[in-house]
């Protein structure tokens, strides 16, 4: 009978490799996969160990075993604290198809659509409001524009005082969730209200608080539809005609919110570093979007648009992995591993491969162009029945915020700044928050 093992890894202790994974997170990735090959493990000093493939094939066996073997919930269970326990990263099996079936109607069809004006009317008030001839963080930029987006589409804040209360606390919260130390069980104590988790805690709370009271207000005059996702979470019901409790539904919101603004603020502000660094492309994407007027439906005939926006996703995924923690012993690529250890599919290893990809750390977005590629050799968002469920409304925010900044500035790399890969919490970004100048064109 064989014995479930775990494949080679580095041999240096958990720290030192946490600690490489944070601070150097693509370099250590590479050097892994150089020195043992695929796959190999990682120890980190939270959680179990992870054996990481990046081949399309095990990508596939990762994102197709049932989920009674491979739990996606369980291994991101250090985000419960910030996301709460029943949020649909967190939940497993049964609960979690029903849970994602509820949330999925919001960012499809005519639902996703509706919101092409709002996308693109706060990212032109955003973008004339940037300082000409001045260095500009374009990090910070593109979140004021997610951010604003997503409290729009997600909240629906009728009440300005509220809305402006809502968005101060989470800002704090956004800020709060960008160290990865608060990922680390150990350091989440609560030492009263000046330690840092007792004020992660104490805020945490004050937005329950104001979450609560709209949720409830919501409820009491009969959840009308405002076309925001808290209406529709509000209004959702399983196959067997159940609804979200309130903390279930704070939980979606906080979700929605976190993921939704921060990954693709950070997926932006790649694409304007890829189209600064490349004039050409960015002189054919400009050709394309002058053909014809910006209407929101016209986004899907943008072919070198969308080509753009993979082409960044695939170089610069904005998540390094996606894991799963192994219930039963499970055999991945020939290697049966463990129960209680964790698999991981590897985006940004995947993403590089060179038999996958020809030579793949070259930004060419033309090799997007009619092309649709496999599902387990591009994988941004995930796969299998965990892909992100805000994946078609973060590509179409992607493409309006960059058609905007494209067709209304022309932007260069600040003198001396250079980019590299940093991690902000969970997320692979671009150091020092990627630094340009703006000149304003010509309308």
């Amino acid at each position: 009978m064989a014995v479930p093992i775990l494949p080679p890894g580095p041999g240096c202790p958990p720290l030192v490799q946490g600690l490489r994974f944070l601070w150097r997170p693509t370099a250590w990735l590479e050097s892994c996969a150089h020195r043992f090959g695929d796959p190999f493990t990682m120890r980190l000093p939270v959680g179990p160990p992870t054996a990481i493939f990046s081949h399309p094939d095990a990508v596939r066996e990762i994102f197709t075993v049932g989920a009674d073997a491979l739990r996606a919930g369980e291994a991101n269970a250090p985000l419960g604290p910030l996301l709460g326990a029943s949020s649909i990263l967190l939940l497993d099996g049964v609960r979690h198809a029903a849970v994602r079936r509820m949330m999925l109607p919001p960012f499809h069809g005519e639902r996703l659509l509706a919101w092409g004006d709002t996308i693109r009317n706060v990212a032109a008030g955003v973008i004339d409001r940037w300082s000409v001839g001045r260095p500009l963080r374009v990090r910070d930029a593109m979140q004021a524009i997610t951010f604003e987006v997503i409290l729009r589409a997600v909240f629906g804040l009728a009440d300005e005082q509220r809305r402006r209360l809502i968005q101060e606390r989470l800002e704090r919260l956004v800020a709060a969730a960008r160290s990865p130390a608060f990922l680390w069980p150990a350091l989440q104590r609560d030492l009263g209200r000046w330690s840092p988790w007792g004020r992660f805690v104490r805020l945490r709370q004050s937005i329950d608080d104001i979450l609560f009271a709209e949720i409830a207000a919501r409820r009491a005059t009969g959840s009308a539809d405002r076309g925001d996702v808290l209406s529709l979470l509000l209004a959702a019901r399983d196959e067997a005609g159940g609804a979200l409790d309130d903390a279930e539904v704070r939980d979606q919101m906080l979700t929605l919110f976190l993921a939704g603004h921060e990954t693709t603020a950070t997926a932006l502000a790649w694409a304007v570093h890829h189209l600064v660094a490349h004039p050409l492309v960015l002189e054919r994407l400009r050709a394309e979007l002058a053909a014809g007027p910006l209407d929101t439906r016209r986004l899907a005939d943008l072919a070198y648009l969308g080509a753009v926006v993979n082409e960044t996703l695939r170089l610069t995924p904005v998540l390094d992995g996606v894991g799963r923690l192994l219930a039963r012993p499970v055999r991945v690529a020939g290697w049966l591993l463990p129960a209680g250890a964790a698999v991981a599919a590897s985006i940004y290893l995947t993403h590089r491969r060179p038999d996958v990809w020809a030579e793949p750390a070259r930004f060419d977005p033309e090799r997007f162009v009619g092309l649709r590629p496999s599902p387990y050799a591009f994988l941004p968002f995930g796969g299998g029945t965990r892909r992100c469920v805000g994946m078609a409304f973060a590509l179409y925010e992607m493409k309006l915020v960059l058609a905007e900044i494209v067709t209304r500035v022309d932007l260069q790399h600040a003198p001396g700044h250079r980019t590299g890969v940093v991690r902000r919490a969970i997320t692979l970004a671009p150091s020092a928050g990627m630094r340009v100048v703006v000149t304003r064109r010509a309308a």
